[in-house]
């Protein structure tokens, strides 16, 4: 059975202090969905989103964070000599939210 990605995924976050609210997402595919945690532009964590509609990340050093929702895309099998996905990754679905500790 092949995989249809018809439409895009989307959804919507909205940040109220520290905690992200996502809404429902469009065109979901139903496959693995996470929240993106960036401090300073780096990746520091990634967290799964698919049960819960509302994240706080829990580390208070200071820095910009930004948070955003992003879901697999798979594509096939094929994986490097590391043992990482060279098709199938994960894309971006929301809007990015930002706030500064």
């Amino acid at each position: 059975m092949e995989q249809k990605f018809d439409g895009t995924p989307k959804a919507e976050l909205r940040l109220r202090g520290r905690a992200v609210t996502r809404g429902e997402v469009a065109n979901d595919w139903g496959l693995q969905l996470r929240w993106l945690i960036k401090r300073d532009g780096k990746v520091i964590a990634t967290a799964p989103a698919r049960a819960d509609y509302t994240y706080e990340h829990p580390d208070k050093t200071p820095g910009k964070y930004e948070i955003a929702l992003e879901m697999f895309k798979y594509v096939n099998y094929a994986k490097d000599a590391q043992g990482e996905y060279t098709a199938s990754k994960f894309v971006e679905i929301s809007n990015v939210v930002t706030y500064t500790i």
